[in-house]
């Protein structure tokens, strides 16, 4: 930025006639380089954004010579970096033990070879990432209630395991996490490395949905749930967001493309990214569908409505939230890796995301 500044002051210099009497055009751009030759470089060329700022970088042992996007695209979520914990150790107890959850109250349900797990959102709104092995496979549970996006991640990476938690940073209010190995900062949305040594990497997501708690005993009665014994004392139940999914207000933060009005900013839609392509079914239509086929990157997927799940972002308990529904996402009769978020984040995101109306 200072770079930029300063050459718009030198050529406005130049056309001003300020580079001397009797100069030739020739003379004044060779003058005009030779200033700029001498300007200092303190970042990123033209196109790249200015360097981060010192209050962006503090603390932190990450690579901020690697980036992939504008370092002024992030914010202070307000907490500071692991503010808000992430689970490291997280404890479960089957499905008959837990007396804690409500039968409308929504989980993240997971399951891999065999291993079926629910992550209470009512945890998760405290914590926003759980680090755990489900299956034999290293995962991070993700939830960011500024998005509504719920997320799972296999943590392998080119032969390693990375453990994830909280930058206390946002970009278009989304959760930015950071891996402790190699501190690069991750898009929750998308699972892509924005920052440092791993910028350019992306973790495969992995097939997880919302479900009411009823429906994940139903489906999976020797199932294990996240234990409410985090190791943390939060107020685990209230929903600090009591209101903030009403469908016509805006995000709490700054987003890009926050004037597109193709649906409301909180309007609930299933997002589906194959082939280089994303499609995403509002919720709007898929409640009066109830089931919709859609051919994504060349695959036909159905995606399918369900009834009778809370909104965790809606009144000052979690279990007491509206009935919003949730969806899941079919290939061939088997699950596949979808997302559930807000439509103000795809239109940050995936500006150029097909609607299925």
């Amino acid at each position: 930025m200072v770079r930029l500044v300063a050459i718009g002051i030198v050529i406005a210099f130049a056309a001003a006639g300020c580079g001397g009497g009797g100069q030739s055009d020739a003379e004044k751009l060779r003058e005009i380089e030779r200033d700029l030759a001498t300007l200092p470089d303190p970042g990123p060329g033209l196109g790249e954004g200015g360097p981060p700022s010192r209050s962006l970088t503090a603390g932190w042992e990450t690579d901020f010579s690697r980036h992939s996007v504008h370092f002024d695209e992030f914010m202070s979520g307000g907490p500071p970096k692991d503010g808000i914990p992430a689970i490291d150790e997280p404890s479960f107890v089957s499905a008959d033990e837990v007396d804690f959850l409500e039968p409308r109250e929504p989980v993240i349900a997971l399951e891999v070879s065999g291993d079926a797990r629910a992550y209470p959102i009512q945890i998760l709104i405290w914590h926003e990432i759980v680090n755990d092995v489900v299956g034999g496979a290293p995962v991070a549970v993700t939830f960011c209630p500024l998005c509504n996006t719920a997320i799972a991640f296999d943590r392998r990476l080119d032969g390693r395991t990375l453990d994830f938690g909280t930058t206390g940073n946002l970009r278009n209010s989304d959760l930015v996490m950071y891996d402790r190995q190699t501190e690069s900062w991750w898009q929750q949305f998308g699972g892509e490395a924005l920052v440092g040594e791993l910028t350019g990497e992306r973790l495969e997501q992995l097939p997880s949905r919302i479900v009411a708690w009823e429906q994940f005993v139903r489906e999976h009665p020797d199932g294990r749930v996240l234990s409410r014994d985090t190791g943390h004392s939060r107020a685990y139940g209230r929903n600090p967001y009591a209101g903030y999914d009403s469908v016509d207000s805006p995000p709490f933060f700054p987003v890009q493309n926050s004037d597109d009005e193709r649906l409301p900013p909180k309007e609930r839609v299933v997002l589906v990214e194959r082939g280089g392509e994303t499609v995403v079914v509002p919720f709007s239509v898929l409640r009066e569908r109830k089931v919709v086929e859609i051919d994504v990157g060349g695959e036909e997927l159905t995606v399918q409505w369900r009834a009778g799940v809370s909104s965790s972002l809606d009144d000052d308990s979690v279990a007491g939230g509206r009935d919003v529904g949730s969806a899941e996402v079919l290939h061939d009769g088997e699950l596949v890796a979808f997302d559930q978020p807000f439509w103000f984040a795809v239109a940050a995101f995936r500006p150029d995301a097909r609607i299925v109306r």
